[in-house]
């Protein structure tokens, strides 16, 4: 290990292990057990320790809240979240590595037709707390409410809701095991996901993981490790 890597190696995972905080609860970027976890996140964070000659630990969790809160409280060194404003408080991200949509579900008897029917007064939308569009659904909304669920599909049919909202994948995967929904094919946002590690750390060590990041995007690490996860369909975000 060169001195260079050993400088930011213990600035990153000052332990000796990299411990990667992955959210299983994003079928697109990870997938199986916190026993055995795959995805595009898991490949990444061994990557990154392989580069630094590092052991890698993942830490596995179910929703993207708790992952930054593992890495907030000191339990994980690195972690895989969209890139919020909320975040960026606490959280130094890379460019994204993968762009994917957020999506609304409605019955489908609804009378919502369009995206602009759903921010009215009385519509009550579904979310999974702490995830990305409920951030984002949170900050721009007018009039619409944001209820909040452990999973926002759960939410949506527990307490009958207006609107679901999540990830485009699982999304379309959910209206089409029922006849009672319909998805809404326009995105309401793209979610742009980033590794990212806390403010406290060195600029050189942000500045590797950026440039690891978009050496991974160009020579197509990143889409080979979404096709062997079975996401070939998520989007390979664009070079920085």
């Amino acid at each position: 290990m060169t001195t260079g890597a050993w400088s930011l190696a213990t600035d990153l995972a000052p332990m000796g292990v990299l411990r990667a905080s992955i959210n299983l609860g994003n079928p697109v970027l990870a997938r199986g057990s916190a026993q055995d976890p795959g995805g595009v996140t898991v490949d990444l964070a061994r990557e990154v320790g392989g580069r630094l000659g590092l052991p890698v630990e993942l830490v596995c969790f179910d929703a993207a809240r708790k992952s930054l809160e593992a890495m907030t409280a000191g339990d994980a060194d690195i972690c895989f979240l969209a890139i919020d404003p909320a975040r960026e408080a606490e959280v130094a991200f890379t460019a994204p590595y993968v762009v994917i949509e957020g999506v609304f579900v409605v019955p489908a008897d609804s009378a919502v037709q369009t995206l602009a029917d759903i921010d009215r007064s009385g519509v009550r939308i579904g979310v999974k707390r702490g995830s990305a569009y409920d951030l984002y659904l949170t900050r721009t909304l007018q009039h619409a409410d944001v209820v909040r669920g452990e999973e926002g599909v759960d939410v949506f049919l527990d307490e009958e809701l207006d609107v679901a909202a999540g990830i485009r994948q699982p999304m379309t995967a959910f209206v089409q095991e029922r006849a009672d929904v319909r998805l809404f094919d326009e995105r309401f946002m793209q979610i742009q996901q980033a590794v990212g590690t806390t403010k406290s750390r060195r600029p050189e060590t942000v500045a590797f993981l950026r440039a690891t990041v978009e050496n991974l995007k160009v020579n197509g690490f990143v889409s080979e490790a979404l096709r062997r996860s079975g996401q070939a369909d998520a989007a390979v975000a664009a070079p920085a």
